[in-house]
């Protein structure tokens, strides 16, 4: 019986998600920094899910939208490396949270990006992470992410 390794474009597909081209920057920046090993994301947002959380916005609402971002995060990594197996390791994920001032659940919101990037990446998904509130985001956004990862050289 022969092993089949699957690549995380396999586990994108299964996914039904299809990585469009990355999206071109809002501003004077690009959509990722590689410094050595290291690749640093610019925030990535979701224009599907706008507003605030706790106020326009159910919990499932804001992990969907955390998804999303994640996978827009995605498509800057698959434009940069162009195989995303070379994917070492995804080390740090900052969450930011568009909320309302007495929503508490940001932890929960996020799992919607880290729960992808365990999904495609397998153990090289796991990483540390910050969730955060903050009273707005880019064009009403509820979520951002940016995350820094490792790649095999």
């Amino acid at each position: 019986m022969t092993n089949i390794v699957k690549t995380p474009e396999n586990k994108l597909e299964e996914l039904g998600i299809i990585l469009e081209p990355a999206r071109q920057p809002l501003g004077n920046y690009i959509g990722c920094v590689r410094t050595g090993n290291l690749i640093f994301t610019s925030g990535q947002i979701s224009d599907q899910y706008l507003g605030t959380l706790g106020q326009d916005l159910t919990v499932e609402d804001g992990y969907k939208a955390a998804r999303q971002a994640a996978v827009n995060v995605i498509r800057i990594l698959k434009s940069e490396l162009g195989e995303l197996s070379r994917v070492k390791r995804v080390v740090k994920v900052l969450g930011m949270v568009h909320s309302a001032l007495d929503f508490t659940d940001h932890p929960k919101v996020i799992n919607g990006a880290s729960d992808l990037f365990v999904e495609v990446f397998g153990e090289k998904g796991v990483h540390a992470r910050t969730a955060v509130g903050l009273a707005q985001l880019p064009k009403n956004a509820a979520v951002e992410l940016e995350i820094i990862v490792e790649v095999e050289d």
